[in-house]
């Protein structure tokens, strides 16, 4: 088709975009917005992880010490949230509401 069949009423005439707007869905947010990387070793407030999380971090932290003691101040409360946690290769990866940490291919 030419420029000139456009021109004239060709088919891209008929062309309605602010109908074709109306109908595209708005997107959709995305489960978290961002990445967040930190050292777990206890100079982070727990309430700070916490907080993180809420707000749609996923975080990824490197342990440095006895993982139990240091997660024991935010771990119940993310579950609580429904977010997950996970030990992997000396990380905390900690996921917020509605993220899955997929494990199947370990």
């Amino acid at each position: 088709m030419s420029d000139d069949d456009e021109a004239a009423g060709g088919p891209l005439s008929d062309l309605d975009l602010q109908a074709a707007e109306g109908e595209i869905d708005d997107p959709q947010a995305s489960a978290f917005d961002r990445v967040e990387l930190g050292v777990l070793d206890g100079s982070v407030d727990p309430e700070e992880w916490v907080a993180a999380v809420n707000g749609g971090a996923v975080l990824v932290l490197d342990v440095e010490g006895d993982l139990n003691e240091l997660a024991a101040g935010f771990a119940r409360d993310v579950r609580e949230l429904g977010g997950e946690l996970m030990h992997f290769r000396g990380f905390l990866v900690v996921s917020p509401p509605d993220v899955e940490i997929d494990t199947g291919r370990l």
